[in-house]
């Protein structure tokens, strides 16, 4: 095995500073501080759909101001700060790493391991945790939530844009890639991945060949990846709308029906699932009145407003569920990953532009559905990559265009 190399006093990471600049910036190294504690070198990292709003729109006072009138929960500033999305701070929290070292506690982990790390920071043996509630840890959350690149407000966790990353309680956060799964295919299961898998997952194991329909266009990646699982999964109809036509293509390329929001109708009858991934009101009642008697709905969106109308009649009547809050990985990541080498399901098929590590600035900025960042591993074995995606990036800084049909 190839020795990790030598630990630098200084370490790069993404910083966002404001809506449209992101830029490279320096912090101390990385050191172990614990034994049960892992220090990881990012070489895939994944957009999270959430980043994309304090990136494309300027966010952060107007979140402050409605926190202070009442129009926005404040429960957004336990999450991301007083001052919402105020830069600088490390950003990305969705990464394939290679493990560099390990404290001396760490049992079933070595130096070269390839590795899914959760965005939620959890020590896995608190009550929370052994329920699943692995994103409210009792142990590592000192305000709402632990968590990589949201900013102090979550924790001094960093950001997964980095040249390295501790992570405590690595036998359980860390989580392995099965052999012979492309990294690319699993750069998104540290968050977005793992959100799509428990929408439909779940609800169709209590629903076999059930119906599913997903409402797109908000959280962009999410309602993909929900839209090609629950078809892996043996959905007997997959109905996906959106208004970009590139991501209804993705879509059908799944194998899943899509169509355009405005206008379509949903199945006669309604749904057994639905999934609603446009993060509006708009979508969410009409996620849930499509519902089939006994449905159950997930919500995936933000939805800040400190009351959301809700159709609870109309819930009551056809027996309807909701579901929503934040996701949970690493309670799902074993189940999900191993369905990945299982299936060979293509979740790659949603990344829409792939760029070169050192282009980080400008590529996190881009107006695309899905961005993922890529670099060569150092220690880790690598599965040849399935085809090579890399797409340039304009040198403009923050002012590439939107990609052709994406909104």
């Amino acid at each position: 095995m190839t020795p990790a190399p030598a630990p630098d006093d200084t370490v790069r990471e993404l910083l966002f500073r404001r809506s449209g600049l992101l830029e490279w910036g320096e912090r101390p190294a990385p050191a172990l501080r614990e034994g049960t504690d892992a220090i990881v070198r990012p070489f895939l990292a994944g957009r999270c759909d959430g980043d994309t709003l304090p990136i494309h729109r300027p966010v952060s006072r107007a979140m402050q101001a409605g926190m202070a009138l009442g129009a926005v929960d404040p429960v957004v500033g336990s999450i991301c700060g007083r001052v919402p999305f105020r830069g600088p701070f490390a950003i990305g929290h969705e990464c394939v790493a290679e493990v560099l070292r390990v404290g001396a506690d760490v049992r079933g982990l070595a130096p070269g391991d390839r590795v899914v790390v959760p965005w939620s920071v959890s020590c896995g043996t608190c009550a929370r945790c052994r329920r699943g509630l692995t994103s409210k840890c009792s142990t590592t959350a000192r305000s709402t939530l632990a968590a990589y690149g949201f900013g102090p407000a979550s924790g001094d966790w960093g950001g997964m844009v980095t040249d390295a990353l501790r992570v405590p309680f690595a036998d359980h956060m860390l989580v392995p890639v099965p052999d012979g799964v492309p990294s690319e295919r699993v750069a998104a299961a540290s968050d977005n991945l793992a959100d799509a898998w428990r929408t439909v997952a779940g609800p169709l194991a209590e629903r076999p060949g059930g119906t599913v329909l997903v409402l797109g266009g908000g959280a962009r990646s999410i309602g993909l990846y929900a839209a090609g699982l629950a078809v892996a999964l043996g959905a007997r109809e997959v109905d996906y709308f959106d208004d970009a036509p590139s991501r209804r293509a993705i879509a059908e390329a799944f194998g899943a029906r899509a169509r355009p929001m405005e206008g379509a109708r949903p199945r006669r009858g309604g749904y057994d699932v639905a999934v609603e991934a446009t993060s509006g009101t708009r979508g969410l009642h009409r996620a849930v009145r499509a519902l089939a008697p006994g449905g159950v709905c997930t919500a995936v969106g933000y939805y800040v407003a400190p009351a959301t109308r809700v159709p609870l009649m109309h819930m009551y009547a056809t027996d309807a569920t909701l579901r929503l809050g934040v996701s949970h990985p690493r309670a799902v990541l074993e189940k999900l990953l191993a369905f990945v080498a299982r299936t060979g399901f293509e979740a790659e098929r949603v990344t829409t532009v792939t760029a070169d590590w050192e282009q980080a600035a400008r590529a996190y900025a881009r107006r695309a559905t899905k961005v993922v960042l890529r670099r060569a591993p150092l220690l880790a074995a690598e599965p040849a990559p399935a085809g090579d995606t890399a797409v340039p990036v304009p040198a403009a800084h923050g002012t590439a265009a939107p990609e052709q049909g994406r909104t």
